[in-house]
Parts: structure tokens; sequence; C-alpha cells
């Protein structure tokens, strides 16, 4: 039989493992468990480190029970690769393996006043401040501010890192710590494309960088060690897998774009999961946006291979919005069912939603902004709103696929697209109605778990997957075209933009201590909270 590559896809919302033909990169089995976001306050988002692992033996456990029940034998899977939700932070115990928080998730917004803070204090209150260094803005995206959060406020954290016993990570590095050998030898390790997301690391030096380190306040003894994104980082210690090399590690939108096998420069493509990602390869040399977009590291595919980088549009909230639509409204039951929905009435009639749940992302990187949804009238119902979900979508990426053509001066003429939105039809079509462009959706759409696979069986000492060009595998994909006249699409923009405009500069200040954002009254209470009454007199 061909070898088999397995990769553990670790998102914000749920845990894949998936097991691929190395030779023909199809999907042989996989299982997925959806992951519990807490919501602890305000504006607060987190995840426990412990379920998360749970997750992964689960997935990996139940897809080798799929592939006995097939006769596959799962001593043909000859290496794991790792790709996960980047930005998201966790310090844990090197001595017990505890974690000594919830896991921060990259959408928290805890960090809005720590953030407001230091870009106050940076020369002419410049948010780009140490972008010359990181490719990034100061925001509370990136991990250096919750890592920051996490040393002032927890005292188990602080008092580890006192005691030397401390360990910082992304959610790729306490995986691979944990498969490793957790407190017994395991792996503290990151990659290239996971380390360029922290604020931490310098993308010139492709180190972690002293100065920035001392900026954020931030020992670096805590860090994990900086690797390619394709060598053997160390071996499986438990589950079936015992023995199988954990050789590929990648940020989330990295592995989409080696998926996508988007290695040339110019090469683009755009992720529909939780938020939405539009990365494009500009090779060798980091290029710096003007129009606000993150200078990142793509990918490094071997120790001694250069590293790629990549100019990146991120939007916060795409999949999340249907969630919040789901589980916070009770405006449908299934995630399947938003299509249906804005299928029956197929316009949003002039009703605009504008899902800025984590302030907004590119281009504007304006922590201060809030959701909203405006152009309402008495015929406005929920399949309208559904509708304008959809749209919000389509309207974020065409923002960020505008400022990606004005910074690259050479515009795209369709868009590569993949992640689990994408099998929504409508929402296909929508956005190249609103992009004026072909969209081009793989039919095989895993294509995250496929660039961590393409990783890890590329690594030198595993050698069963060859990333020469002449050697991919072909990709079958369906091609949607743009059903509308341009000056509609340009009109709906307009609106669009109109809305963005109305959600800025709407939360300035810290969350209240209280959490639930409603601030206190002279009193001392909180606005929406009657006050306590006085205790009642009881005369002897």
């Amino acid at each position: 039989m061909d070898p088999l590559v397995a990769a553990i896809d670790q998102g914000t919302s749920s845990t894949r493992f998936l097991v691929f033909n190395a030779k023909t990169a199809e999907v042989i089995s996989h299982y997925q468990v959806e992951i519990n976001q807490s919501f602890p306050k305000e504006g607060w988002v987190e995840e426990d480190p412990k379920e998360i692992m749970q997750s992964v033996y689960e997935c990996m456990e139940r897809t080798c029970e799929k592939l006995c029940q097939l006769n596959i034998d799962i001593s043909n899977i000859k290496a794991v690769g790792v790709t996960n939700q980047r930005e998201t932070t966790l310090v844990w115990d090197k001595e017990t393996g505890e974690p000594l928080y919830n896991a921060i998730v990259w959408l928290d917004l805890r960090t809005q006043s720590t953030v407001e803070r230091l870009i106050n204090k940076a020369p002419g209150r410049n948010k780009n401040h140490l972008k010359h260094k990181t490719g990034l803005p100061i925001s509370t995206y990136f991990s250096a501010v919750k890592l920051r959060w996490l040393l002032d406020n927890v005292d188990e954290v602080k008092q580890a890192v006192l005691s030397e016993r401390a360990l910082f990570g992304t959610v790729d590095s306490w995986i691979i710590w944990c498969l490793t050998g957790g407190r017994n030898g395991g792996v503290h390790c990151t990659d290239v494309s996971n380390a360029s997301r922290t604020m931490l690391f310098n993308i010139h030096t492709m180190d972690w960088d002293p100065e920035l380190c001392r900026y954020f306040d931030v020992p670096m003894e805590i860090l994990p060690r900086v690797k390619s994104s394709s060598e053997i980082y160390g071996c499986m210690k438990s589950s079936s897998l015992v023995g199988v090399p954990i050789s590929g590690c990648l940020g989330d939108q990295s592995a989409a774009l080696v998926g996508q096998m988007c290695f040339r420069e110019g090469q683009a493509k755009n992720t529909y999961g939780t938020g939405c990602f539009l990365l494009r390869n500009t090779g060798t040399k980091p290029v710096m946006s003007d129009h606000g977009l993150l200078t990142t590291v793509a990918y490094k595919l071997g120790k001694d291979e250069p590293a790629c980088y990549a100019l990146e549009g991120s939007v916060a909230i795409a999949g999340a919005v249907v969630r919040w639509l789901k589980d916070n409204m009770g405006i449908v039951q299934s995630s399947s069912e938003i299509e249906k929905l804005a299928a029956a009435v197929g316009t949003s009639y002039g009703c605009y939603f504008v899902p800025a749940f984590s302030g907004l992302y590119a281009p504007y990187w304006e922590p201060s902004a809030r959701g909203i949804i405006c152009g309402l009238t008495q015929f406005t119902n929920r399949n309208h709103l559904a509708f304008a979900a959809l749209e919000a979508v389509c309207f974020q990426t065409r923002e960020i696929l505008d400022a990606m053509n004005q910074d690259s001066g050479i515009p795209l003429t369709q868009l590569q697209v993949d992640g689990g939105m994408t099998s929504n039809r409508l929402l296909m079509q929508l956005q190249a109605d609103i992009l004026c462009m072909p969209v081009v959706r793989p039919t095989m759409s895993e294509t995250t778990a496929l660039g961590a696979a393409m990783a890890a069986g590329a690594a030198e000492g595993v050698d069963v997957w060859s990333l020469s060009p002449g050697q991919l595998p072909h990709v079958m994909s369906e091609k949607y075209e743009p059903q509308i006249n341009s000056d509609e699409s340009e009109f709906r923009f307009a609106r669009w933009k109109k809305a963005v405009q109305k959600a800025m500069n709407w939360e300035t200040t810290e969350p209240s201590c209280n959490g639930n954002g409603l601030g206190k009254k002279m009193n001392g209470t909180p606005w929406g909270v009657p006050p306590t009454p006085p205790p009642t007199r009881v005369d002897p």
C-alpha cells in the first residue's frame, strides 16, 4: 500500500485528525470533535488546554479504529503533521504538566486597554511601531499582549516563572510537547509560521528578538525553540501511533497556503473558518503593507530551506457569525440552515451586518469597533439577517482583497478558496458576485490538514511526499463565475463601507471590572442592576 501521512488540525471551534495517501493526497479516514469555548466576561474568549489535548487523543484513536475497520494497517502512517489556530496563548508547568490558566484565544479582547496604553506611549502613537521587526501592528490579536496579561494577572503563572517551571507556547507547542512525552522529556518547540504571530519574533533574523522580549517584559527562557515547518521534532510517546515521528508544523493559514499548493510568488488563497484569512505568497523577501495587511512568515519547508513570506489580510469573524446566529440568537438550528434561510429571500433587503465582535482586523485594526446591524425596517426578517451575515463575510473579503491588490500592484484574476464555509454554495456565488471575479474551490476542502500532512511527509528522514512542482497531486475544483453586473456590486459594497464607519469607535475604554460592559452608576452598582436596598432597621 502507498505510505500514509496523518495531520492533527486543531482549530478554534473543532479538532480533526485526517489520514492522507502520500501519493494521491486522497483522504483515507478522518474524525472530528467540537471544542467548547468559554466567555467568562464580555470580550473574553478561552478554551481548556486539557480539553484540547483530550480532543486530539480522541480524534487519533477514533481514526485509527476506522482504519482497522477498513483493514488498513496503521503502521502505514509514516509521519504526523500539526496545524493549529494561531496566536492562542498557553502557559503550563513543565514539572506537573498542568496548564496554569485556560488558553486565551486569538479573538480575546481583554488586552484592549494594554494595547491602547502601548500605542499611546509609542512614538507618534503609531500602532505600527514594531512592524519593521514583526510585520504586525500592536493589537489584541497577537500572543505577546496575551502572555503579558497572564504574567500580570495570574499568580500561578507569576510563581511558575519565578521558580523556572513555566513554559509558554501557542497551541502547536502544547500539542507537540504533550505528544512527545510531556513532563517526561516532551519537546518544547514551535515553527517559524507560528512564532511570527507572537510579536516576539523577528521575521528578518528568524529568531526570538531580545529587544521585543524586553519591550513586552517577557522572560526569554519560557519561549519554545523555533524550528522549520518540516523536520522531525520528536516521536509519539503514547496513543496507537507510538514511535511515529511528528515532522510537520504550520499555523493553520500557512498550512492552507501549502495545501492549496501556492508555492509560487503571487499565488494566493482565502480560507473561510472561524475567521477569514487571505494569504499571498511574496517569495523569500518580506513585503511590508501600506494598506493594513500583515507581513508574516508563510513557511520554511526544511532546516536548510529558505523561509517564504506572505502578505495576509485577517478578518476576525466569518464562520463565527453563523455560530453566533445559532448559539446566541437561536435564529438557525444548525450551521447548514443559514444557506436555506438566505436563499429563500435572495437579498438582505438593504440590511447590513458588520460582525465586529472582536473589533475590526484588516484593513482597519480598530479594536474599539463593535458589531452593528443597520438598515432594518419592519419588513426585515431572519432570512434577510441570514443573507446579510453571509454578505458580511464576502464584503470583508473584498476589503482585504482590494488592500492586497493595492500593495502588490498585480491584481488577482481569480480567488482560490478553502475552509468549512466553502461548502455553502450560496456564499461562494455571493463571493464571486461581490468580488466581480471567479472563485475556485477545490472539491477536497480539507486543505489546511493537507498542508500539514505535506510538510510532515516531505521532512528529511521521512521522505514519503514530494513537493517538487512536477510531482504535486492534481486536485479537482469547481469554479463560481460572477452573475451580477459590477454597478450593483459596487453600490452594495459602498453601503457596506458606510455601515463599517458606524461600527467604529464604539468601545474606547477598558471594560468595567464587573465584566458586563455596563459601566457603573454613581452609587457603584452597574447600570441596569437595581441598587441593593439598605438593610431594614429592626428595633430591639
